[in-house]
């Protein structure tokens, strides 16, 4: 019998495995990597171990990107989670938060495993073999390209290294940047062959890769690569590894934004041929008496939880949201309700994200010619002409009026009417009362969104709090893939080779699944810079608040942010909320400084842990670190 014959390179985990170490991460306890390939069970077994390190987006305390940029607040009793730390300026190089670094190398190593012996399986028809392969190929370019977005540039493992190996052979290099890049896809264009469209059996298949998934994440990782962060960045001039070759090339490349967009292009054609489309929201049996401004607030809540959608090109099977929908949604949704503790809503949005948000006629709030910016933080009642976004009689802000309908979908706030969780007519739907001494105010246990706002966006409509002590929730899988995404990562690569009517062309579509005007319409008729579609850069901002109201809340935003170069911008802004204290709404809407958000050059790579480059005296660290 052949005992395990790799390490795990001395860099990655500063300690190499034994077989018993082996024994912790290879499934069902198999001893040996013969016996894990010697026939078809055990080695599905070791397909569904690479497909182990998935991270687990879809829960909040795992996924660090939710709460790490400026979108979310906690109470706090909550101010302990990584994602708070990273934003509050926390992150070190001694024992560095939310670290990748070791489990993504493990992965790898795992998935280079896999690769050299599934051809030993001898009761497998090749084809299968083939497209267990294939997943596993893109599942390792994948956790390179995660370990990518931390770190920049990474050493490139292709294959394990023998133990017997040399030190200048374990002790590797960081790899210049581009590099990555280019292994990255080209290993996704090698599993691209034998990737199927469609996976072969949903009720055990979903979320195994597939070819659309691969074109998709593709597209993506090209996009990163022609995104200012990592094209023609100046900033990383004199970075270089210990044998002085610079690990980022500073000259802007175009070319690189084409292959983005040619790519995405692929991607899109391949999932619209296999009837992947925009979500809208359609009525169950349950939902019949519902009115087209609620589909349209629906649209966009739907697209996320509702499972296996027509929308979503991946969703992570493995990551599944009964946690977050409980941590974002109401405790209770009546006066009778208000002892509640089945569902918490702590975990809420900040006033920041409020902002963002576009007026009913598609533009920015600042810039609409019609909305009355100055009169935002006035009170205002709301009247049988908002009955499906505010409670008629109720009094709350300026700022909560005549918004797009993908506000009212995405957050919930004090008046703001709350579409489902047990009622589906809009003549009798449930709103919410979110000052002190109302039923959803402030508590001494935290179990409140601090800033004032719930996140709708990531709860199905059908949840219930069925009792006191029981919370119904209808559990997603998390969306890593949307084709709105995908539209957007489109329009983005177009405006920047100069194709701008294709990039209003591909915008357009995601706004009038809103019910919003097209950018021409909007900008030209209500803004107060009715020409900023027509330049690179004025479209270069709309793209990203298009892309930023979308996909905010699952996580993009940490990275868009990122990889656009404008963090230091956005991340350092105060973070800011209603005063929750307060029963009165003339004192409940007073703007509160809750924290001050810290985002420094260092900050747009994670440090390698210290010790690992003490270990491996080939490493260099990131900037600033």
């Amino acid at each position: 019998m052949k005992n395990l014959k790799y390490i795990f390179i001395a860099f990655f985990a500063a300690y190499t495995f034994s077989c018993d170490d082996y024994l912790d991460i290879v499934p069902d306890n198999v001893a040996t990597i013969d016996y894990a390939f010697r026939m078809r069970s055990t080695a599905e077994q070791y397909l569904f171990t690479c497909y182990s390190f998935m991270p687990n987006y879809g829960d909040f305390n795992a996924n660090y990107t939710l709460s790490g940029a400026d979108e979310f607040w906690l109470a706090s009793p909550y101010h302990s989670r990584l994602g708070y730390r990273i934003a509050s300026g926390q992150q070190n190089s001694n024992s560095p938060l939310a670290s990748p670094w070791e489990t993504m190398w493990e992965a790898i190593r795992e998935c280079n495993i896999f690769l050299e012996n599934i051809g030993n399986v001898p009761d497998m028809q090749s084809y299968e073999k083939d497209r267990w392969a294939a997943e596993v190929k893109f599942l390792k370019a994948y956790y390179h390209f995660i370990l990518l977005q931390h770190y920049g540039p990474i050493p490139i493992m292709k294959e394990n290294i023998p133990v017997s190996a040399p030190s200048e052979v374990v002790n590797v290099l960081r790899q210049p940047v581009d590099d990555v890049f280019d292994f990255i896809v080209s290993v996704i264009d090698e599993a691209l062959v034998d990737l199927p469209e469609r996976v072969l059996d949903e009720n055990q298949e979903l979320g195994r890769v597939t070819m659309p998934i691969a074109l998709g994440m593709k597209a993506k990782i090209l996009t990163y690569a022609a995104s200012p962060l990592f094209n023609g960045n100046p900033d990383y001039t004199n970075f270089k590894d210990k044998n002085g070759t610079n690990l980022f090339n500073t000259e802007y490349s175009e070319e690189k934004w084409q292959k983005a967009v040619d790519a995405t292009k692929v991607a899109i054609d391949k999932a619209h041929e296999l009837g992947h489309q925009l979500y809208y929201f359609e009525p169950s049996l349950l939902s019949q008496k519902i009115s087209e401004e609620s589909k349209l607030q629906m649209n966009l809540r739907g697209s996320i939880t509702e499972r296996w959608n027509k929308e979503i090109l991946w969703q992570h099977s493995g990551s599944t949201t009964r946690n977050l929908q409980t941590w974002t949604h109401p405790r209770g949704l009546t006066t009778a309700q208000q002892g509640w503790v089945a569902a918490n809503g702590s975990y809420g949005s900040t006033i920041n994200m409020a902002y963002l948000f576009y007026s009913e006629n598609g533009v920015p709030i600042d810039e609409d010619v019609t909305w009355e910016y100055n009169e935002r933080l006035n009170l205002r009642t709301a009247t049988s002409d908002d009955r499906y976004r505010i409670k008629p009689g109720y009094t709350t802000v300026g700022l909560h009026f005549d918004r797009e309908p993908r506000f009212y979908g995405t957050l919930g706030f004090d008046g703001g009417i709350w579409y489902g969780s047990g009622k589906y007519d809009d003549a009798n739907l449930y709103w919410l009362e979110m000052r002190s001494g109302q039923f959803l105010g402030k508590t001494e246990a935290g179990w409140h969104p601090y800033a004032g706002y719930f996140v709708k966006k990531l709860n199905n409509y059908t949840n219930t709090a069925t009792n006191r002590t029981t919370f119904t929730s209808t559990n997603y899988a998390w969306p890593i893939l949307r084709l709105a995404d995908l539209y957007l990562l489109y329009a983005e690569g177009l405006n920047e080779i100069g194709q701008m009517d294709g990039a209003l062309e591909y915008l357009d579509l995601i706004r009038s699944r809103s019910g919003l005007p097209g950018v021409v319409e909007a900008w030209t008729n209500y803004s107060n810079n009715p020409n900023k579609y027509s330049s690179k850069t004025g479209l270069r901002e709309i793209v990203q608040q298009e892309r930023n109201i979308e996909m905010l809340f699952t996580g993009e935003r940490f990275w868009d942010l990122r990889r656009w170069k404008v963090a230091p911008l956005v991340l350092n802004q105060t973070i800011r909320g209603w005063d929750t204290d307060q029963g009165d709404p003339q004192f409940y809407y007073r703007e509160k400084s809750l924290h001050r958000q810290v985002f420094t050059l260092k900050d747009y790579f994670w440090p390698i842990r210290e010790y690992d480059l003490v270990v491996n005296k080939n490493l260099v660290q990131n900037p600033g670190w």
